[in-house]
């Protein structure tokens, strides 16, 4: 029987070791930026690859947008709801 191994996600509140401004990009007159070629070198991000664009509000206003890879964000999703799922279908 083959034992599945579940990968955290490594953007999970407080497990972040480290918060940093890797770069400054501009937004172009038709709403769109390119990330730097070393960041995605790092980052392993390929032509092709979907990204969620998650952000963050302050007094009404959004103040932080995060990119995360869906497949990340599938496993958050999958850990928070997970468990609540699963304790609506035993009743």
């Amino acid at each position: 029987m083959a034992v599945k191994s579940e990968t955290k996600a490594c953007c999970l509140p407080g497990s972040m070791s480290s918060c940093r401004v890797e770069s400054i990009v501009s937004v172009d007159e038709r709403g769109q930026m390119v990330l730097p070629k070393d960041i995605r070198e790092r980052a392993k991000i390929r032509p092709g690859d979907k990204l969620a664009v998650v952000s963050m509000e302050k007094d009404g206003k959004i103040c932080c947008l995060s990119l995360i890879r869906v497949k990340e964000l599938e496993g958050m999703v999958k850990s928070v709801l997970g468990p609540v799922i699963d304790d609506i279908f035993k009743k």
